[in-house]
């Protein structure tokens, strides 16, 4: 992160493991904020458990409240209501916004509630044991599927899109700046709002599944992302092994 961000910023360094995607989503994440000029005196970020739950708390210099395993949007619906001339944003992992929250996730979608849910998924549980999550791709490897994940994985847009989201994106944090674009227009969309950021896990991810490699996990992030326009080109068989990036605010 430039040192044009360390005012949004507690401390000078952060918890995350060495190629951790999540310092770039928090650098995204700030610059968002700092770029829309938000009033620190009324912005709330909300997590609960997991890697992904450091990046606001104890990072980012605004009020934060770490809450429990999946409830962060549940708490944030609370903030929400109880002042509603809070700008709240969660920020959160994908096992604790789509497993243990799920429920919170599709249902504050549902009742339209005006957040904006801020997914960080590295597609494995990364600070609990590296378990399968509901975002772990066919195949991979897990501290609970050794031999390969059965189970699909949950496409976390279409799920936010079909309970109602107002707005909805899916970037790499390999692509910084359309990602802090994303999470700007997120934020000030009058309604639900949903960003879900692609972040490597060089820790558990990437061990468990023989890519020791930092650069190499990346790239292999890289090419599994494709655009919505190259994404229509390709058989329903191809596009399941890809991540349609972009915006999702038409469908």
């Amino acid at each position: 992160m430039t040192r044009a961000m360390e005012h949004w910023l507690r401390v000078p360094h952060t918890a995350f493991c060495p190629g951790c995607g999540h310092g770039i989503l928090m650098g995204a994440l700030v610059r968002a904020c700092d770029e829309l000029a938000l009033d620190r005196r009324q912005l709330l970020f909300v997590s609960g458990i997991g890697c992904a739950a450091w990046i606001p708390s104890p990072n980012i210099r605004a009020d934060t409240l770490h809450t429990l395993h999946g409830r962060a949007v549940a708490y944030a619906t609370g903030a929400k209501l109880a002042n509603p001339k809070l700008t709240v944003i969660v920020v959160s992992g994908d096992g604790d916004l789509a497993s243990i929250g799920g429920n919170h996730l599709i249902h504050a979608a549902r009742r339209d509630v005006p957040l904006t849910v801020v997914c960080a998924n590295n597609e494995i549980y990364g600070m609990t044991g590296g378990q399968t999550a509901p975002t772990t791709p066919l195949g991979a490897l897990s501290a609970t599927d050794p031999l390969g994940n059965r189970y699909r994985p949950f496409d976390l847009i279409a799920l936010v899109k079909g309970a109602g989201a107002r707005y909805a994106a899916r970037w790499p944090v390999t692509q910084p700046r359309p990602l802090t674009d994303a999470l700007k227009r997120a934020i000030t969309t009058p309604g639900f709002a949903f960003v879900e950021a692609i972040s490597p896990c060089p820790t558990q991810f990437g061990r468990r599944n023989r890519v020791d490699d930092v650069t190499k996990l990346y790239d292999q992030m890289a090419g599994t992302c494709v655009t919505r326009e190259a994404a229509r080109a390709l058989s329903p068989a191809e596009r399941a092994r890809c991540l349609v990036i972009g915006e999702f605010i038409d469908e």
